[in-house]
């Protein structure tokens, strides 16, 4: 019982150091001004000048219209498909005979 009491009395001790420390951050903090606005640090002078007006916000919440293109179907798909790997192919055989030409 006696050491929890001493324990206690410590701990009453730090507690107004800390409250000060914390209120005094806080304090600081709200009176903060941007690093770039500081009349010695500023802006490199090649930075663009900032726009009068703030931008808008996103239309986060507009939903875009539905599409009118339907789905490929098979065909269409193991076209394509056919296509791609073609295109690749010809990719490949092209950087071969450059890499041949430059060795």
């Amino acid at each position: 019982m006696l050491i929890s009491a001493r324990s206690r009395i410590r701990g009453i001790g730090r507690s107004p150091a800390l409250a000060g420390a914390m209120l005094l951050g806080l304090a600081l903090g709200g009176c903060s001004i941007p690093l770039a606005d500081m009349p010695l640090v500023g802006l490199p002078a090649n930075t663009p000048a900032r726009p009068a007006t703030p931008a808008e916000y996103l239309p986060v919440h507009d939903v875009p219209s539905p599409r009118s293109e339907t789905v490929l179907n098979q065909a269409q798909q193991d076209r394509l498909e056919k296509d791609l790997l073609a295109a690749r192919d010809r990719q490949a055989s092209g950087a071969q005979a450059a890499q041949r030409r430059s060795n």
